[in-house]
């Protein structure tokens, strides 16, 4: 047997109400651009809305026009999606919250992660989101992965609960001196004045 590699995720597509409602929440609330629009090729009754996250992947979103919002929380059971987490920068997440409020919408305030922020809240349909910013940004060449797998093997080895900025900080340098070459025979930490 042979693995099936993935590589990213391609897109999400999320069950809806009516296009008017995802367009407002997904483009009008998130910033997405509301990028590609066609009918259901598996269902005629039904809109396929197509909005850019950011990073070029896709949230698609199912419409129609019969079924109304309802804020009703998603189920939480095995198999069920728990919650879809959104890459903002540092800048933004600080801005959630109070724009949250400027439309009168709950949510948790931010929550601390050790190596990212947190803050959740639910769309107009009930499904959990995460606006999630992470508290470093990885080194040339590397991936938020790459510090990610080097913090966590750094934070086992410690003893520590969860990663937290230390260990970030140390998988940074860790990664930095194997992947970017120096005429220094000794990179060791020095006073320096």
């Amino acid at each position: 047997m042979r693995k099936i590699q993935v590589q990213g995720v391609h897109h999400i597509t999320i069950i809806g109400a009516d296009r008017q409602t995802s367009i407002d929440f997904w483009e009008g609330v998130l910033g997405m651009p509301f990028i590609f629009d066609q009918p259901n090729l598996d269902d005629p009754n039904e809109g396929h809305l197509y909005f850019d996250p950011g990073d070029g992947r896709l949230i698609t979103i199912f419409t129609n026009e019969e079924r109304k919002p309802d804020s009703t929380p998603v189920p939480e059971a095995a198999g069920s999606l728990h919650h879809l987490a959104l890459n903002v920068s540092q800048a933004t997440f600080w801005q959630v919250a109070a724009r949250l409020d400027a439309r009168g919408v709950a949510h948790s305030g931010p929550v601390d992660r050790g190596f990212m922020d947190s803050i959740y809240f639910r769309d107009p349909l009930g499904l959990r989101l995460e606006l999630a910013s992470y508290r470093f940004e990885p080194p040339e060449g590397c991936r938020h992965a790459d510090v990610m797998i080097e913090a966590h093997k750094i934070r086992v080895a410690r003893g520590h609960h969860h990663i937290d900025r230390e260990h970030l900080a140390d998988a940074i340098e860790l990664l930095v001196e194997r992947s970017q070459n120096s005429l220094s025979g000794d990179r060791s930490a020095r006073k320096g004045y």
